[in-house]
């Protein structure tokens, strides 16, 4: 089985489990996000949806895309206004990206847990932590030019 089928076989389990629709537009949302060989927007999704399905309006992309962010299974690059697909095979409170600058390449990673000293700093604020997203810029090693 592919990644892109493995994904959707996974997304689909998770919506039965939970009794969520998995929607036609919702699939081939997740469909185009995974196709995706980088960070795609919302506009090229609705694009790209539209290869799919007639004259799809801007509401059905959007609604699509936040179903599938509210439920973990794509992550928003907030510095890019992109979407990519999550590759974690667990549910997940953050994840760091590291984003090349130069080619737009982004590697997800995922430290389950935050450093300590952003803990104790978000404490000290007296702020609850639902969820974050890390973003490093730099140059990937193909593109470094040491």
């Amino acid at each position: 089985m592919t990644h892109q089928k493995d994904i959707l076989k996974q997304v689909a389990e998770y919506c039965a489990e939970k009794g969520i629709r998995f929607t036609e537009p919702r699939q081939f949302v997740l469909e185009i996000i995974a196709n995706a060989q980088k960070p795609i927007g919302a506009y090229d999704v609705l694009a790209e949806l539209g290869k799919k399905i007639d004259n799809p309006k801007p509401p059905t992309a959007y609604r699509a895309i936040e179903f599938l962010s509210e439920h973990g299974f794509i992550h928003r690059i907030e510095s890019l206004n992109a979407y990519v697909i999550c590759h974690s095979d667990h549910l997940h409170q953050g994840s760091q990206f590291m984003i090349c600058d130069d080619c737009g390449t982004v590697v997800e990673t995922h430290l389950c847990h935050l450093p300590q000293p952003l803990i104790s700093k978000t404490v000290e604020a007296g702020f609850h932590l639902a969820r974050w997203n890390v973003e490093l810029h730099g140059q990937c090693g193909k593109c470094y030019q040491g």
